[in-house]
């Protein structure tokens, strides 16, 4: 995208948000109920960046879905912190690439607490690959009118000499 003095960008107060302070293996734990929690707002995002094109157009999009990670980061330390903790150390400290098949004891731990305190279910497998319609409140973005070129080049007239092909035709059997 080329920046000129006529592009609008939005002033950095508008841009920053605060960022979510979490080690890589408690995000890989909470991951697949963050994704299920926050599945809404971040459909929402995904349409406006997809429909739009234009990332400024999305910034209250984006920010509701870091508002989304962070309400359900807050309700699961309410609920589930040392479930929670136990199952991202495992994953932390069981292998050097942080596999789920070491800790399936503390994963199903941790899933039985959030599903009895949060009510989300641990998506099963593909859950997130599957295509779904996303039902939006925003409108539509205007459709682009096809340009329509005039024909620069008028055709050949009908009566047109025609001078047969130099090295045969590409469709000799039709003669």
């Amino acid at each position: 995208m080329v920046v000129t003095k006529d592009t609008y960008l939005p002033p950095e107060e508008e841009l920053t948000v605060p960022e979510i302070n979490l080690s890589g293996p408690a995000l890989r734990a909470g991951a697949f109920h963050l994704g299920k929690y926050c599945e809404a707002a971040n459909n929402e995002f995904m349409l406006c960046r997809q429909e739009l094109g234009d990332p400024r157009a999305c910034i209250n999009e984006g920010k509701a879905v870091t508002n989304c990670a962070f309400e359900f980061f807050r309700q699961l330390k309410k609920t589930c912190a040392q479930e929670f903790t136990q199952y991202a150390n495992c994953l932390d400290k069981s292998s050097g690439d942080l596999e789920f098949k070491h800790c399936r004891k503390t994963q199903g731990v941790y899933d039985k607490c959030v599903f009895d305190n949060l009510q989300i279910e641990r998506p099963d497998y593909g859950y997130f690959c599957r295509a779904k319609v996303h039902a939006t409140e925003r409108p539509p973005p205007p459709k682009k009118e096809k340009v329509v070129y005039p024909d620069a080049t008028p055709g050949l007239p009908e009566d047109y000499p025609r001078e047969p092909a130099k090295y045969g035709s590409r469709f000799h059997w039709l003669n």
